[in-house]
């Protein structure tokens, strides 16, 4: 009776053992991953440790987070295959484009794909110590940027444009990195950040110095005129979850995707799909991490537009469950080209640079107004 018991059991845990490899085996989801995130308290690092441990407890999958608060210290690893995946800000878009610091000439246009992006807001917030109550009210405050990371710098320049400032209308205060950024907010070195509303560490603000959103709502033209000219990727939302935000007491924000699950063109298919359909079947071990979350689902994060073009792989699996449509198609297929314009541009760019002279200083203003004359 107990051999027969064990037969039994050995049996079942072979059956069940041989499901799970074969299933990984048809589905090429690797048993082992890095990937890379914002720094660590950030909103994607926490929404990446979220998604990594359902993976864990339901697929035995184990994932290795990179927290990195610049945005070519997230790329880097996935570029040298030392990643294989990342959740990106805006980094991704200046990446595809060549733009800001990946202008570099060690850098050039990259082959940045997502996978997912989940709706997100982003704004400016500053102390209840200070008499700040509107954007244009920022003229001569101490703000908050961090060295390297492109996506922060687009995103106060087109929340400053709201108000109708720019950068030099204020003190930039640069740290090393986004967490530092934060808790200097925190500490009161600096009056204004520009964080996402569900930022773990913004509680210990509210604790202390509290939190005031600065409104762009979507009823001023004339501010989002602004705003859109500065940069195109941002509409108006509102939020109604997240530090000092409620039903009753919602923030007019710049809406975007934040954070957008990324990888390289080249990464195949086969594994993009798995990470994809694995991440859909374990979403209901994930999707209450924190308040937005449940965004992460595949009718909200899996539709386009996002900051580079969608990976076949994700598409494929979009596709089958519905989401993906025409529509997204053809965005797709325009920004592809839009691309492919930009990466061959890139050296002729170049080549003209050198014929001409151009420093290694000057290369960035001279690659961006080369691109902006191409693409007009």
């Amino acid at each position: 009776m107990l051999r027969s018991t064990f037969m039994k059991a050995t049996a079942m845990s072979v059956a069940m053992f041989a499901g799970q490899a074969l299933w990984a085996q048809d589905s090429a989801l690797p048993k082992s991953m890095v990937w890379t995130s914002y720094d660590l308290g950030s909103t994607g690092y926490v929404e990446a440790s979220a998604m990594a441990d359902a993976l864990d407890k339901q697929f035995g999958t184990t994932v290795r987070i990179t927290p990195s608060g610049t945005g070519i210290g997230r790329l880097l690893p996935l570029k040298t295959k030392r990643a294989n995946f990342g959740f990106m800000g805006n980094e991704i878009l200046f990446a595809a484009e060549a733009s800001y610091e990946f202008a570099a000439k060690d850098w050039g246009p990259q082959d940045t794909r997502v996978l997912l992006g989940r709706p997100a807001a982003v704004g400016l917030i500053t102390g209840l110590d200070t008499e700040i109550q509107t954007v244009a009210d920022v003229r001569g405050k101490k703000v908050g940027y961090v060295q390297a990371n492109p996506s922060i710098d687009m995103n106060i320049a087109a929340e400053l444009a709201f108000g109708g400032l720019t950068k030099d209308d204020i003190e930039a205060v640069t740290y090393p990195g986004y967490g530092a950024m934060v808790q200097g907010f925190i500490a009161g070195e600096i009056d204004v950040v520009t964080v996402t509303p569900t930022v773990a560490a913004l509680r210990e603000a509210e604790g202390g110095r509290g939190v005031r959103w600065l409104d762009m709502p979507g009823s001023d033209e004339e501010g989002w005129a602004r705003v859109r000219e500065s940069a195109p990727v941002f509409s108006p939302t509102q939020m109604t979850v997240g530090v000092s935000i409620s039903e009753d007491d919602p923030a007019d924000l710049l809406g975007y995707r934040y954070p957008q699950l990324a990888t390289y063109a080249d990464v195949s298919d086969d594994e993009v799909y798995a990470l994809i359909k694995a991440l859909d079947e374990s979403y209901d071990l994930f999707k209450d991490g924190n308040q937005v979350m449940n965004r992460w689902n595949l009718e909200d994060a899996g539709t386009s537009p996002a900051g580079a073009p969608f990976h076949p792989g994700a598409i494929k699996y979009l596709r089958e469950k519905g989401v993906w449509d025409a529509e997204d198609d053809a965005w797709n297929e325009a920004r592809l080209a839009e691309l492919e314009q930009i990466k061959a541009a890139w050296p002729e760019a170049l080549a003209k640079a050198d014929a001409e002279g151009v420093s290694d200083e000057d290369w960035p203003a001279y690659w961006e107004a080369y691109k902006a004359d191409m693409l007009n």
